[in-house]
């Protein structure tokens, strides 16, 4: 036997193959299985005399390969007519045959976890001491309005500083300011050695302030490290999105009287 007569008997092998899993997979949907045979016979299994042998080989073991995922994995629902209560869901049987690979089901069994806000709300409804446990081991979270994160902005515990945790240095200063700047050690560095944290001001000319400013700096780059998202930087940015907020609101509002005071108004000119 040739080589290409060969290949043209390895391709009928694995052309009724395909056929043989469409047949099971797509049971009672021939609409479905003449489109998938008609898919292989002139897209995918096209024989040509001119065609390479190797590439046409490849093809032959891409369609045995489509065969076996038809078999095994590929499972077809139909819709199930005519349901007893009228208020019942829709119902669907799945075609699943003999050659259909099946897991183990053991992520069924495990308990799924709440994607949406209303499947949370009933499961702390549900199960509240469990809910209880989980807030009291877990991380506090961000309050998410602004009038429970200004409360729990006032009950924060702000970090306090202590000189024994601080490592001061002076340098000479940069930048515009004359000689009172660049020829003094006015550039105030601070290390708070718990942390790491670093920092450094020259805002001034006075060392004096210079220093007031550095730890008023540090104090609040703690109080970010120590309380995420109540901090004061984390409230004044809160504080703006509120008045963005409430002045969308209330141009809503001033738009919506407007459109009802409109309203009367086209209908007393329809009429007249």
């Amino acid at each position: 036997m040739s080589n290409a007569s060969a290949l043209l008997a390895s391709a009928r092998a694995a052309y009724r193959t395909a056929l043989r899993a469409s047949a099971s997979t797509f049971s009672g949907d021939t609409a479905v299985r003449n489109a998938f045979r008609l898919k292989i016979r002139n897209e995918v299994l096209p024989y040509d005399s001119n065609i390479d042998p190797k590439q046409f080989e490849e093809k032959v073991t891409l369609v045995r390969e489509i065969a076996d995922v038809l078999r095994k994995n590929v499972v077809q629902a139909r819709k199930v007519d005519g349901t007893a209560d009228a208020e019942e869901k829709e119902r669907w049987e799945l075609n699943i045959t003999e050659h259909t690979e099946l897991g183990s089901n053991e992520t069924i069994k495990q308990e799924r976890s709440n994607s949406s806000r209303s499947a949370r709300k009933r499961g702390d409804q549900v199960n509240p001491e469990h809910t209880q446990t989980d807030s009291s081991t877990s991380s506090p979270t961000v309050p998410r309005y602004y009038s429970q994160l200004k409360k729990a902005h006032k009950e924060r515990v702000v970090p306090e500083l202590k000189e024994d945790d601080l490592e001061e240095s002076f340098v000479r200063g940069s930048g515009p300011g004359g000689q009172s700047v660049n020829k003094t050690e006015n550039n105030v560095q601070i290390l708070h050695k718990p942390t790491g944290i670093r920092v450094a001001c020259q805002e001034t000319r006075s060392l004096t302030q210079n220093r007031k400013f550095a730890r008023r700096i540090l104090l609040d780059k703690l109080d970010a490290l120590y309380n995420p998202g109540l901090s004061k930087q984390e409230m004044q940015k809160a504080k703006q999105i509120e008045r963005e907020r409430r002045r969308r609101k209330k141009a809503k509002k001033q738009l919506r009287d407007k459109q009802k005071e409109a309203e009367p108004n086209a209908e007393e000119d329809e009429e007249s």
